[in-house]
């Protein structure tokens, strides 16, 4: 019999689970398929954003947005469609119930639990499909997985996230629209080339720096440190700026503390109005990294 047996929701940063439905079922290869559900959860960010993994009887198949994963385990005759439409209906029942503060400050593994009720109100509807009343979602959903069917997990991918390799992550580099940022917007542009100007200025500063301590003894070698750490600050900005990447803003606020570091030890060397503007092109690009987020979904996601 095609059904949904199992729904779970949880946190893509560490794999946190957040809600998951209630059942007592205690069939072995349920329950195995339910455990390669466990250790996906915990990878999700080194998958696409939609993926189906066949195990048996069974497929597991998840979808992940805004820092936020959903996973179900479903038999492997039940319709790929429908699978991706639950999942899409837990999904923007669950961004409008939870805000993103509530759930990146969850601490306890099932900290919304009663979100159950939910997930098993739609288990019910999507085990008897001739209920569901969403034809045109359906629809459109059945034209999405046409145009970008779900990555299929193989058996190499499984060994992965039973912890038999470690090489996994790089296969996946670029796929998932969950890495893919928001388009560049002219602020940001004018951003990064400062950026990349400031560190071109830092750069040959620093190779003069260097002619000079080769020919003075009596150079200090730590200006030359300090010049290449500001470039490296500056054109690490723009990379965090043009890619994705975990801890994103925090990192561009190291390389903004980098940055203003290095020019408070090269103040003999700079005048005031050359300090602030370093100064302040780092904080302007700090700013655009924060600004440009993560798309949630692909762009021509209309379900």
């Amino acid at each position: 019999m095609s059904m949904v047996w199992f729904a779970s929701v949880v946190r893509v940063e560490d794999g946190l689970p957040l809600s998951a439905s209630t059942d007592y079922e205690q069939d072995k290869e349920l329950l195995e398929t339910k455990r390669h559900l466990k250790g996906l959860s915990k990878k999700l960010s080194q998958f696409p954003d939609r993926c189906t993994l066949k195990s048996g009887s069974y497929n597991v198949n998840f979808t992940s947005s805004l820092g936020v994963g959903y996973l179900m385990v479903c038999t492997s005759t039940y319709p790929s469609v429908l699978a991706f439409c639950f999942l899409d209906e837990l999904q923007k029942e669950f961004l409008v119930t939870y805000d993103r503060r509530r759930i990146n400050g969850a601490l306890r593994p099932y900290s919304f639990i009663e979100f159950d009720t939910f997930i098993q109100k739609t288990k019910q509807r999507y085990n008897s499909p001739r209920s569901l009343s969403t034809r045109i979602n359906l629809a459109d959903m059945q034209m999405e997985i046409k145009l970008r069917p779900p990555y299929q997990l193989s058996p190499e991918d499984l060994r992965a996230i039973n912890g038999l390799s470690v090489h996994v992550a790089s296969k996946y580099k670029g796929l998932a629209p969950t890495q893919l940022l928001e388009p560049v917007t002219l602020p940001g542009l004018v951003s990064c080339v400062l950026s990349v100007l400031c560190g071109g200025l830092n750069l040959l500063r620093g190779v003069h720096a260097i002619e000079s301590v080769l020919q003075n003894d009596d150079e200090d070698f730590n200006y030359v440190i300090a010049f290449f750490l500001g470039t490296a600050a500056c054109l690490y900005q723009c990379y965090l700026f043009a890619r994705f990447s975990v801890w994103r803003s925090s990192k561009s606020f190291l390389a903004f503390a980098l940055v203003c570091l290095s020019n408070m030890y090269l103040y003999q060397l700079r005048n005031m109005w050359q300090i602030l503007f370093h100064v302040a092109v780092a904080a302007f690009m700090t700013l655009q990294i924060r600004l440009r987020q993560p798309l949630g979904k692909a762009p021509d996601y209309n379900v």
